[in-house]
């Protein structure tokens, strides 16, 4: 199967120059995201490492208990405005600021929201210093609330290295800071002055850099643009639940250890993935707003994205279902074999959610977002019980089955719904998808050979080490071998983004 052609595809956005600017401006923005955020995240990591010492399990857990609460009063805080800013591009200058004010609004009712649970809070956790905690962290629903719409018009504009640099900067200003207020005593207010500080940053940044006006809601005014957004919102309502469902059934119904081997099963299989995910799904929707009345160029960068995604989660994501009794055995030892049959079948299942966090985004930009929201109803009302009757009947195995079976019908109907959208043809998407697909089954050829050749005295430790080696060198020879010539085409655009100027894909 080839796809040099498939995604060869003429382009009619504008001319062929603006089309390899775009491509260029891809490659540039995943860049400098991938840049800033991996380095924000060293630094995170460090000054966790450090504070984590300073302070106590008590301080993580009362900071811990907050967190339940307005983790769900986040999703409610942004209300989906950012991507209707993205997908409503004709949205005059007093709708932005309309926005922008309703944003602000929605930001203090979300406060005030909070400050009302603080009190209920602290009782149900026996927590007499929970309230004030919560009261203090909920004032970060009111800071950000004034970046949302400005950082939503930064994306569209594609600043990325602007925003790069902002999460750098905002990572080192906070990992000097929380160090600073661990050593000084300040106990679990480090990590509450923390979030505080990083929100109060990251705005003041943002504002800097674009500060629309204040005006208040009219309804009318900004119908089109508050209907997508609810849609989102209930969209992500409906993931929070159904992503979640599983882990709170393995708690209540397997117990402790259970959900303890599925949750660290479920971290192993996901952490890459989820990081490679986040980061391109950072810089993309501004691309598909962009391209939203071309269907020509929509397929294209559909196409182009997913094949550079699978490239390099599909290999991770197998890999890790291949030696997952071994990578258990070694990095976390046998008490953990638990987590070994849970962890086989979320890590191959990995491979697919690496890409279908695309279609929703494709479905914004096309401002089709009741459909994505009434199948995430439907996914919010089936996986909790799929999961229930799994989890009792085959334990963690069950949980990750449940993954497995049910929640492809789900990713199918949005498939169909983008496919028919932007007039894309399965064996097109199956193209984009058969370098991966390929080599990843030629590295697990070479895993299973390495496997089937290990002498059982092996220790775990040089298996798989043995193991990883023959993947990596099996996968890596077949790309080479196989799809040489879409290796040249992606690093001639990554080559043309450095220079500014030539490289189409």
């Amino acid at each position: 199967m080839h796809t040099a052609t498939t995604l060869s595809e003429p382009t009619p956005v504008g001319t062929l120059v603006e089309a390899r600017a775009l491509d260029r401006s891809l490659m540039r923005g995943v860049a400098w995201t991938a840049a800033g955020k991996w380095s924000s995240q060293a630094l995170s990591w460090a000054s966790w490492l450090i504070v984590a010492r300073l302070l106590t399990p008590e301080d993580y857990g009362l900071v811990g208990m907050a967190a339940i609460s307005l983790g769900l009063v986040t999703l409610l805080s942004e209300f989906g405005l950012g991507t209707a800013v993205l997908a409503v591009r004709e949205l005059s200058v007093g709708q932005i600021n309309q926005l922008h004010g309703l944003a602000v609004l929605l930001g203090l009712g979300c406060w005030l929201a909070s400050c009302v649970l603080a009190l209920p809070l602290g009782r149900l956790f026996h927590a007499p210093q929970l309230p004030l905690v919560v009261v203090v962290m909920s004032t970060t629903f009111v800071i950000t609330s004034f970046k949302t719409v400005p950082l939503a018009l930064l994306q569209r504009d594609m600043r990325f290295k602007a925003l790069a640099l902002i999460d750098l900067t905002q990572a080192l200003v906070l990992a000097i800071a929380m160090i600073a207020l661990a050593v000084a005593g300040l106990r679990y207010w480090t990590l509450v002055c923390g979030a505080v500080l990083g929100a109060t940053f990251s705005t003041a940044a943002v504002l800097r850099l674009r500060h629309p006006g204040f005006a208040w809601p009219q309804p009318h005014a900004l119908k089109p643009a508050v209907t997508l957004s609810s849609n989102v919102l209930i969209s992500r309502l409906c993931w929070y639940t159904y992503s979640n469902a599983d882990f709170l059934i393995a708690g209540r119904i397997l117990g402790k250890s259970a959900l303890g081997f599925y949750t660290v099963g479920w971290t192993l299989a996901n952490v890459a993935v989820d990081k490679i995910t986040a980061l391109i799904g950072q810089v993309t929707p501004a691309f598909f707003s962009a391209v939203q009345t071309d269907a020509a160029a929509m397929r294209r960068y559909l196409l182009r994205v997913t094949e550079g995604i699978a490239l390099v989660t599909f290999p991770v994501s197998v890999g890790v279902a291949l030696v997952a009794r071994d990578l258990v055995l070694v990095v976390l030892g046998p008490k953990w074999e638990g987590t070994i049959a849970p962890l086989q079948v979320l890590a191959a299942y990995a491979a697919v959610r690496s890409i279908t966090p695309l279609l929703p985004q494709v479905l914004h930009a096309l401002r089709d977002t009741k459909f994505e929201m009434w199948n995430m109803v439907a996914a919010a009302v089936v996986m909790p019980l799929t999961f229930y009757v799994s989890g009792q009947r085959w334990g963690t195995v069950g949980l990750a089955f449940a993954w497995v079976l049910v929640d492809p019908v789900f990713n199918l109907r949005l498939y169909r719904r983008v496919f028919s959208k932007i007039h894309l043809s399965t064996s097109a998407y199956l193209g984009a998808l058969w370098p991966a697909l390929s080599a990843v089954g030629l590295m697990a050829a070479g895993v299973l050979a390495v496997k089937g050749l290990g002498s059982a005295t092996w220790s775990a430790g040089l298996r798989l080490a043995a193991e990883v080696g023959a993947g990596a060198i099996s996968y890596g020879l077949a790309c080479c071998v196989l799809h040489r010539g879409r290796l040249v085409a992606f690093y001639q655009l990554v080559v043309a983004a450095r220079r500014g100027s030539g490289g189409d894909l």
